[in-house]
């Protein structure tokens, strides 16, 4: 199982280097169906694997000039505030077990089954159209800090980026194009996530850091292969079957941890 798990790792990252994001959003179900860390310490692994392809794609992103750093630095701030709320307070708070209507869930099936529900959710934003456009709204402040308090508690929670929640919102309230809102959306995915990671390790989170190194570095030489590999192939035709993968594993996670 470790062997494909860390098979899986370089997978993760030849899928960022493709697609210039998403992959990530596999680091959580690798560690814990591959590596068999429990789902409450697989997110805090999962963050900083997250965080380090995110801040590569966003160094790469700032070199095109295709970051807008003020509205970056404007999202940034309440969605930590959301990562450091959920991660410090919420997230001890909940019980071992606990039981709703029939259903009895463990902390980390809760755990797995929202981020079940965020990797559905980013599948059917891949799937949408990239013609797709956001209507562009008031500089709404309130609107802004709450969005990015929402994006920086669902990362907290489950281990994910949420750019495919960050990026309408830097389109709408900032007007930034997409390719822009893109780029800035990694360096708060960045932040964010390394935020989590090191607020985890600061109180004294038990961590494998061979395992923990070693996924990154194969995601690294992955994201190296994927932009060699994405300069002869588009992503038009890559992107939705990445999604439609994304989706089952998804629904996969949900029925596993709610029908059996």
């Amino acid at each position: 199982m470790e062997i494909l798990g860390y098979i899986g790792a370089m997978i993760v990252g030849v899928s960022l280097g493709l697609l210039g994001g998403g992959g990530s959003i596999l680091a959580v179900p690798l560690f814990v169906y591959l590596f068999q860390v429990p789902a409450t310490e697989a997110t805090t692994y999962s963050l900083f694997v997250v965080g380090f392809a995110s801040l590569i794609g966003f160094l790469q992103a700032f070199r095109a000039d295709r970051v807008d750093l003020k509205a970056g630095f404007a999202f940034a701030v309440p969605s930590i505030i959301g990562m450091t709320v959920v991660r410090r307070f919420i997230l001890p708070l909940i019980p071992g077990e606990w039981i709703w209507g029939e259903f009895q869930f463990s902390k980390d099936g809760l755990i797995l089954v929202s981020f079940a529900v965020v990797m559905v959710a980013a599948a059917t934003a891949m799937l949408r159209s990239k013609t797709e456009t956001f209507h562009v709204l008031s500089k709404n402040r309130l609107a802004l800090i709450i969005k990015a308090f929402g994006v920086g508690s669902v990362t907290g929670f489950v281990g994910a980026g949420g750019g495919f929640l960050i990026v309408p919102t830097l389109v709408s309230i900032f007007g930034l194009n997409m390719r822009r809102a893109t780029g800035t959306s990694l360096g708060v995915i960045a932040i964010t996530s390394f935020s989590g990671f090191f607020g985890d390790v600061l109180v004294g989170r038990p961590l494998d850091f061979f395992l923990l190194g070693s996924v990154t570095a194969l995601s690294v030489i992955g994201i190296l292969i994927g932009i060699v590999l994405g300069k002869q192939v588009t992503d038009q035709k890559l992107k939705p079957a990445f999604g439609v993968f994304v989706l089952i594993a998804g629904a996969a996670i949900i029925f596993k941890q709610v029908m059996l």
